[in-house]
C-alpha cells in the first residue's frame, strides 16, 4: 500500500520543544498602551494628540470642543 503524500500537506520534520518555541515568541508580549497627560487641564491622552477635554496642543488652541450637556 502506497501512502499518498499530499494528504498530509506541509508537516514540520521535526516537534520545536517548549524551549525553542519560547523563546521564539519572547518579543510577542503585550505592553500598556502610553499616556500623556495635557499641559492645560491635566486629562489623560495620547501622545502627540490634541486634548479632547478642552482642545489644547502644546499651550494653544488646536480643535473647538463642545461642551457636554449635564443631565
Amino acid at each position: 500500500m502506497k501512502l499518498d503524500i499530499t494528504l498530509f500537506g506541509a508537516l514540520p520534520f521535526r516537534r520545536i520543544s517548549k524551549t525553542a518555541k519560547r523563546q521564539r515568541r519572547t518579543h510577542l508580549k503585550k505592553t500598556a498602551p502610553t499616556v500623556a497627560t495635557c499641559s492645560n487641564c491635566g486629562a489623560t491622552l495620547a501622545p502627540h494628540r490634541a486634548c479632547t477635554k478642552c482642545g489644547y496642543y502644546k499651550g494653544k488652541k488646536a480643535i473647538k470642543v463642545q461642551k457636554e450637556e449635564t443631565k
